[in-house]
């Protein structure tokens, strides 16, 4: 079965840094674009990274671009997210997507989150 397991959160000061990585199963990975998105309590799940099929496009949100990298490694079937320059409102639990249209039907696969704080 499809699995997209997230690790790497935790409790960091601001300022600090973190690799979120998602660990994919249960389907064929490089075929897939990868997204990171998070959310904070009361505020509704956004976007916050995304990577094409073969790495060869990203975007961001304007409010961690030039802090945050995304970065897929196909062979391992996982995708990273590196976090630096942290702030507090980076706060939330961070989802990793992987989606993939083909013949009509969205694939749309999400994992269950991982949980990054920042505060001093």
């Amino acid at each position: 079965q499809v699995q997209l397991v997230e690790s790497g959160g935790g409790l960091v000061q601001p300022g600090g840094s973190l690799r979120l990585s998602c660990a994919a199963s249960g389907f064929t990975f490089s075929r897939y674009a990868m997204s990171w998105y998070r959310q904070a309590p009361g505020k509704e799940r956004e976007l916050v990274a995304a990577i094409s099929s073969s790495g060869g496009s990203k975007k961001y949100a304007d409010s961690v671009k030039g802090r945050f990298t995304i970065s897929r490694d196909n062979a391992k079937n996982t995708v990273y997210l590196q976090m630096n320059s942290l702030k507090s409102e980076d706060t939330a639990v961070y989802y990793c997507n992987a989606n993939r249209q083909g013949a009509g039907t969205l694939y749309d696969y999400w994992g269950q989150g991982t949980q990054a704080t920042v505060s001093s």
